[in-house]
Parts: structure tokens; C-alpha cells; sequence
């Protein structure tokens, strides 16, 4: 099983739109045998938490599920569990870099976007129901590149 682990700040908003909608991607390419998605927080504030109402209703609105998730923190053993660890920004890759590494790809999602002129999906959650569509189509975008890339690494 291939294991991709996204990661924001609370687990909360982005984090868990990225998984919710790379698991769709996965599950409509055939593949959610072969691949399996998580999502956690470099911050525990938000730890047994479900999503953002917001981040839920705009998957929802998408056709995306991730009403059933919970925020957990990241652990360093994630470096070994997981293939690839995929940071929403630049701040939030900056902390992963301080864990101790172990064998996953640490990148950040919009890194494999080059048509896109932002490299950091932004934290929306004090922004109103827009900032959460903008992210989502982010989101959408960089999860799409991905899965090629997790395609062409494991030749699936």
C-alpha cells in the first residue's frame, strides 16, 4: 500500500480537504487498493476535532466526503509510515523539516503546480466561504498532479 500524508496547521481545513479529495481522485482512478491517504496537523490544538464546517461543505458541495475525519497531530514515526508527506506551505514544510526524516518524499502539494504562481495553499479559516472554494480548487489541482506523480513513481 502506497501511503500519502497531508499536513497543515490544525488538521482542521486544508489537511483534510486534501485527503477527502486525493481519496476521491484515487477511488475514481481504481486504485484505492493500491493507495491510501491521511491527514494530520503540525498542531495539536484541534486534536478528535472534526473538519472545519466550512471545509466540509465545500467537499460536500464538491462531492466530497470528509465529514467522518478527525485532526491528529503529526508523529515522527509518520516518516516511516507514510511515502509521501505533503506539506499545505512553506511554514508548515519548515516544521516537517525539523522532524526527524525518515523514508517518505517531504514536498509541498502546490510545489508539482508550475502553471500556478502560488506555492502555498493559504490557511482560509479566517476567511470567509471564498477563501475555502479558492483552496479547494487548490487543492483539487495539486491533488490531481500528485496522484500522476505517485502513478509514475510505482509505475501503477
Amino acid at each position: 500500500m502506497i501511503r500519502v500524508l497531508f499536513v497543515c496547521l490544525g488538521n482542521i481545513c486544508r489537511s483534510p480537504l486534501a485527503e477527502g479529495v486525493f481519496t476521491d481522485l484515487v477511488a475514481k482512478a481504481g486504485l484505492d487498493e493500491r493507495i491510501a491517504a491521511d491527514s494530520a496537523g503540525t498542531g495539536g490544538w484541534h486534536v478528535g476535532e472534526p473538519p472545519d464546517p466550512r471545509s466540509t461543505e465545500v467537499a460536500r458541495r464538491h462531492g466530497v466526503d470528509i465529514s467522518l475525519q478527525r485532526a491528529r497531530r503529526v508523529d515522527p514515526r509518520d516518516f516511516e509510515r507514510f511515502d509521501y508527506v505533503v506539506a499545505m506551505d512553506a511554514s508548515n514544510l519548515d516544521h516537517l523539516r525539523r522532524l526527524p526524516q525518515g523514508r517518505a518524499r517531504l514536498m509541498r502539494l502546490l510545489d508539482g503546480v508550475p502553471e500556478l504562481r502560488v506555492r502555498d495553499v493559504p490557511d482560509p479559516y479566517y476567511d470567509g466561504d471564498d477563501g475555502f472554494e479558492h483552496v479547494y480548487q487548490l487543492v483539487s489541482r495539486g491533488c490531481a498532479l500528485l496522484l500522476d506523480r505517485v502513478r509514475r513513481d510505482h509505475a501503477l
